[in-house]
């Protein structure tokens, strides 16, 4: 299960390492042709990142909540809470990853 998010994770680190390097680019630019000043940009490899680490993190706190009411160290409730959010998180990252394939095929589909 981790295996996938950490994917996708290791997937968003290289779409971020691209938008670095045109972020890059572009202040170089801004510093030759000063322009009106515009407030900072997100970028959608940033969310992406984001979204991944957010992910990992619930379903590792989910596992562990279920260990420790295995354990008898968490109540049942805690469990369940914890165990809905990482199954909620995967399913996010399942409909992003789904997403992604289908934009993908959609540009491999076009006419050069």
């Amino acid at each position: 299960m981790l295996d996938a998010v950490s994917s996708l994770s290791s997937l968003a680190s290289s779409i971020d390492q691209a938008n670095i390097t045109s972020s890059a680019r572009s202040i170089a630019a801004q510093k030759i042709a000063p322009g009106p000043t515009v407030s900072q940009h997100v970028d959608f490899g940033d969310i992406m990142v984001q979204v991944a680490a957010n992910a990992a993190q619930t379903l590792r706190a989910g596992e562990s909540a279920a260990i420790a009411g295995v354990q008898g160290k968490a109540s049942v409730q805690q469990v369940v809470e914890a165990v809905m959010s990482a199954e909620q998180a995967l399913q996010t990252a399942i409909a992003i990853r789904d997403k992604v394939v289908a934009a993908y095929q959609e540009i491999s589909r076009m006419a050069i």
